[in-house]
């Protein structure tokens, strides 16, 4: 348990969601240093079908397009859960996890 901590204390010191947050969408997709390898990346496994990499990287920009819009926004007002916005997190959470489950373990 103790090793679960200092993971969390470690990735809490560096501020790594904190980068993540304020990650500048637009600015991203329209860089062609980002956009030329990120395409690229698309195309090559589009070229060898590869279905399970595709749909994880489709599963992994889903989420986080979903983290940033105003559903989660109004997840937390005040220091308080809001509880009708936690069923459909949890329910984005449930099938994120049982399409990756799916995909990496089930499907072979």
């Amino acid at each position: 348990m103790d090793f679960l901590v200092s993971i969390i204390d470690f990735l809490a010191g560096t501020g790594v969601a904190e980068q993540i947050r304020a990650v500048d969408v637009r600015g991203l997709f329209t860089n062609p240093w980002f956009m030329v390898p990120f395409v690229g990346f698309l195309g090559y496994n589009l070229y060898k079908q590869a279905v399970k990499v595709l749909v994880i990287t489709a599963l992994a920009l889903g989420l986080w397009v979903f983290s940033g819009s105003p559903m989660m926004d109004g997840l937390i007002i005040d220091n308080e859960l809001q509880l009708s916005k936690v069923l459909p997190v949890a329910g984005v959470g449930l099938v994120a996890v049982a399409v990756a489950v799916y995909f990496l373990i089930m499907r072979d």
